[in-house]
């Protein structure tokens, strides 16, 4: 099997692909009012810049708003019918001339992307527990005046139109299965995952809010098969485009910053490694699994093709996991040859 990841400098409000031309979209925007990233809004819209030294929190929250709905106008465009796109949003709080408060950006870009036709699904909350012991600011150990802090990100889920069709008994689909106990844990409403630390430069550091990789493999995992292109529109340091190829699913990614993207060079040189790591993993989980279950007397009651185990229906027979085994640079991104996980 062999992928392609496209990497794109370039405006995510102009996206340069066909219409209906991916699957799925898994990204990660910068976030309305958080400071990191005024500058970058900023340049985009000098009205953000001004309104927020004004001290108007309202209004700097709209114009935000108003730069991403470009993006997720394009998003809605490039979609295929029965598509998904998964945008990993968070929440800010900020204290302006108009006083403390929290900006919803959850709501916001449902609101947004729905009006551009696509279906709002149930989300996911991702929970980032923290360390401290501050859980919670404003007035110390007194009421009424403190407020919780935030822990959690909103991963929203849309899907353009009906459900996806596929051809009757598609090997890719069914490759692409993932396993039953692993379903029960990813199509919960809540994940606990902590961050991951970012090898990067100090000045790169600063301008990335990257996900950590099981965030896009899970939703890769989750809502595409074989054969299928994922974008993300604000690509960064490029985890999606790494997800991507640790899944065996082709990729675009498309970032303004092309200090970011250089270094995905580093680090798409660990996708043979990381890909086999993780898919050897599922498999010695689901034996575990496998142990668990027959020692509450409850046997799996299907053998899978590929492997040395039973799994528990009959979807999960087929189920075949693909590592990286090389990476080639092109002129426009990577080419990626795939090998079955023993």
């Amino acid at each position: 099997m062999e992928t392609t990841h496209r990497v794109v400098t370039g405006d995510a409000r102009e996206i340069p692909l066909p219409d209906d031309s991916v699957e799925l979209v898994v990204t990660s925007p910068p976030y309305p009012m958080i400071e990191m990233w005024d500058d970058i809004f900023g340049e985009l819209d000098p009205a953000i810049a001004d309104t927020l030294s004004a001290g108007d929190g309202d209004r700097a929250f709209e114009l935000m708003h108003d730069v991403l709905d470009k993006v997720w106008a394009e998003v809605a465009r490039v979609l295929a019918p029965g598509g998904i796109a998964c945008l990993n949003v968070g929440d800010a709080t900020r204290s302006l001339d108009d006083g403390f408060r929290s900006y919803p950006n959850g709501a916001e870009v449902t609101a947004r992307v729905t009006d551009h036709g696509l279906r709002a699904l149930p989300d996911i909350l991702w929970r980032k527990p923290t360390n401290s012991g501050a859980k919670f600011m404003g007035s110390g150990m007194v009421p009424p005046n403190a407020y919780p802090t935030l822990e959690h990100e909103q991963i929203l889920v849309f899907r353009n139109g009906e459900r996806r069709r596929l051809e009757p008994g598609s090997t890719r689909r069914y490759e692409s299965a993932y396993f039953w106990e692993e379903r029960n844990e990813w199509f919960s409403d809540l994940w606990e995952l902590r961050g991951e630390a970012q090898d990067l430069q100090e000045g790169l550091r600063d301008r990335s809010g990257a996900f950590p990789l099981v965030v896009p493999y899970r939703l890769i995992s989750m809502f595409s098969v074989y054969g299928d292109t994922v974008l993300d529109p604000f690509l960064g340091t490029g985890t999606t485009t790494l997800a991507a190829m640790v899944t065996a699913r082709d990729s675009v990614g498309i970032d303004r910053d092309p200090d970011l993207l250089s270094a995905l060079d580093d680090r798409v040189e660990t996708a043979p490694a990381r890909s086999r790591e993780i898919g050897r993993e599922r498999l010695d989980d689901h034996r575990e699994w496998v142990h668990r279950q027959r020692d509450d007397g409850d046997e799996p009651g299907y053998t899978a093709e590929f492997y040395d185990f039973p799994v528990n229906t009959k979807q999960e027979r087929q189920i075949r996991f693909y590592a990286a085994d090389t990476v080639e640079g092109t002129d426009d991104g990577y080419r990626v040859t795939h090998v079955p996980v023993e």
